[in-house]
């Protein structure tokens, strides 16, 4: 069963920017639209690789954070 929908000329637009060669519409919108929640996903992970996954990001943001710092102290002394 499909509906019909009527959307403005610059959403319409939006949409086809996005459409690919071999999708219809409809395809799009299920594309774009029909990404999980976070809801959708709680519970997934054990706790165990919860913890680990933080540990994992946690360590990622210090590093990104101590290489920025080097950056900008090499900036300063240049």
């Amino acid at each position: 069963m499909s509906k019909s929908i009527r959307l403005s000329e610059d959403a319409y637009e939006r949409l086809a920017a996005h459409k690919r060669e071999d999708e219809t519409f409809s395809d799009v919108v299920m594309r774009l639209a029909g990404e999980r929640s976070l809801l959708e996903i709680a519970g997934v992970l054990s706790d165990e690789e919860a913890d680990e996954l933080r540990e994992a990001v946690a360590e990622r943001r210090k590093r990104r954070a101590d290489g920025l710092e080097d950056i900008a102290d090499e900036l300063e002394h240049a």
